[in-house]
């Protein structure tokens, strides 16, 4: 038999890297489990043409996965019910994995459940064991994966025992469906319970990260949160981290605002503080002062709080996810992080 041929593309790579493509890693929770500094969230991503209320087409969404590779953006967020409750998120990752199968390794894979999906009766929908099950299976299907790297309840399920819940992933984790569990939209108090219970039953169990809405013009949706994760060694993944673009040069002259702008098509832009206006011009100066992005610049200074995970803004562009990449390898001086700090809220 011939000998296998040597990989010479690793010759000098170190026996543990803490980047990938000049990306930074790093450790999510208190687990092995290394995500990139900045993710993709690909809510996004969907079939606009039918009604399904995503924003970028399955070439779209293509183009903004290869690209995602080649810039070591390799944590990929989505959702069972994103766009609808259509699955599509999922669908079109799962045309991508599908098309690239070689690259299944190299992405950290997380999706999400607990909203009504895969069925109609009340049995499909919260944190029961029937529900997790079968919402994973499912999940699995329109990703064309046999495993997720990280589950993420939802949210809480007041109705459900966590024991229940808890214990139903640890047997997914035996069976090699699911790597590691995180959950998201808890509540401080919450996400303590979950703690305490996890560590009565199996590291398996413990969650290593929360997925909470954050950005640092409004602060934590859930007040309390991000400072358990620091004394508690949880990741804080935020999502909006961009205040939902706000926070991008998109929005830094109101009067161009209009049609095609998220905020203005949902009807919020009308809503936001002259404050808060007057906040992101700011923002919008010292990007220009630093010569930087105000998306990269906002990631980058997220990304220096204490607790912080992986980010994982969504991109409609290759462009905008080449903008937000940037913020993972931007290094703000001691200044310029007091400088933001006093601009924004924590």
């Amino acid at each position: 038999m011939d000998p296998l041929t040597p990989n010479t593309d690793l010759y000098n790579v170190p026996y543990q890297a803490h980047d990938y493509r000049g990306m930074p890693y790093r450790y999510l929770g208190r687990s092995g489990l290394q995500g990139a500094a900045i993710g993709l969230g690909t809510w996004k991503f969907g079939f606009p043409d039918t009604g399904d209320g995503a924003r970028i087409d399955p070439e779209g969404a293509a183009a903004i996965m290869d690209r995602a590779c080649e810039l070591g953006v390799m944590f990929w967020d989505t959702a069972n019910r994103y766009n609808a409750a259509s699955g599509n998120s999922e669908r079109l990752i799962g045309r991508w994995l599908a098309a690239n199968p070689q690259r299944r390794r190299d992405v950290v894979l997380a999706t999400k459940t607990h909203g009504g999906m895969d069925g109609w009766t009340p049995n499909h929908a919260g944190l029961s064991r029937l529900q997790i099950i079968e919402s994973v299976k499912a999940s699995l299907e329109r990703l064309q994966t046999d495993y997720l790297d990280v589950l993420w309840f939802h949210r809480f399920d007041e109705n459900v025992p966590l024991e229940e819940s808890l214990e139903t992933v640890e047997d997914l984790v035996r069976q090699g469906l699911v790597r590691y569990l995180a959950v998201s939209n808890f509540s401080a108090a919450q996400l303590g319970e979950c703690l305490r219970i996890s560590e009565s039953l199996s590291r398996r169990t413990r969650p290593i990260a929360v997925q909470n809405r954050f950005d640092p013009l409004n602060g934590e949706s859930l007040p309390g949160v991000l400072d358990l994760c620091t004394r508690e060694g949880v990741s804080f993944v935020p999502y909006s981290p961009l205040a939902q673009g706000l926070l991008t040069e998109r929005y830094l002259d109101p009067d161009k605002v209009g049609p095609g702008d998220r905020l203005f098509d949902e009807g919020t832009f009308s809503g936001i503080s002259e404050e808060k206006l007057a906040t992101v011009r700011r923002l919008g100066e010292l990007a220009k002062e630093w010569e930087v992005k105000v998306s990269t610049l906002t990631l980058a200074y997220i990304l220096t709080l204490d607790g912080m995970g992986t980010q994982i803004p969504s991109s409609s562009s290759v462009a905008q996810l080449e903008d937000n990449a940037a913020a993972g390898t931007l290094e703000l001086t001691e200044e310029q992080v007091a400088a933001l700090k006093e601009l924004f809220v924590r």
